[in-house]
């Protein structure tokens, strides 16, 4: 089995593999270890290293398979999320206990919702095509950073006493927001 590899020597004291998202397999050798141990090195992690090449292969054929949203339904879920998002808002703040400034939705690649340091809200509307048990988290998540800017115990335990079962929530966002993300253009 021949895998072709990228080196990266640096001032490190052992050898690492790397599989990018791309397939790109990347080994990373100490600047004095000679091309032979890496080779050999490689030839060792066949098996992992194909293991996961597989794997990268698996996820770049479901990522092509998923139906990419035009911009007219884009705009569409834009238009339900304006709506959508306040209402959630006005009906959460009361519970945690807060204020906030102007919610804002956005087209997003990355992140499903944020809260400045001046309490504005902002949602992503691929939001809109997720349950909306799982909206009303990402809801009261940014609802919760007014009163912690943060993710420590204090923040989870604000979030769990207004939704005792977020993580069920944030279970579904992990297992299928990357989906959801892969579906913008």
């Amino acid at each position: 089995m021949n895998i072709t590899y990228k080196l990266v020597r640096s001032s490190r004291k052992t050898l690492a593999v790397e599989i990018k998202g791309d397939g790109q397999v990347i080994v990373r050798a100490p600047y004095r270890m000679s091309k032979r141990e890496i080779d050999r090195f490689v030839i060792e992690k066949a098996d992992w290293i194909e293991k996961h090449l597989s794997t990268v292969r698996e996820r770049q054929a479901e990522r092509s398979a998923i139906k990419k949203l035009t911009a007219a339904e884009i705009r569409a879920l834009a238009d339900a999320a304006v709506k959508d998002f306040p209402e959630r808002a006005c009906r959460f703040a009361p519970r945690v206990g807060v204020t906030y400034g102007r919610i804002t939705i956005r087209n997003q690649k990355t992140r499903w919702g944020s809260c400045s340091s001046k309490g504005n809200l902002n949602f992503n509307c691929l939001l809109m095509l997720a349950p909306p048990e799982v909206r009303d988290y990402v809801v009261v998540h940014e609802l919760c950073h007014r009163l912690e800017m943060n993710h420590s115990a204090r923040f989870w335990a604000e979030v769990e006493r207004v939704l005792p079962d977020y993580r069920i929530r944030l279970k579904w966002l992990k297992e299928h927001g990357s989906e959801l993300m892969m579906r913008m253009v």
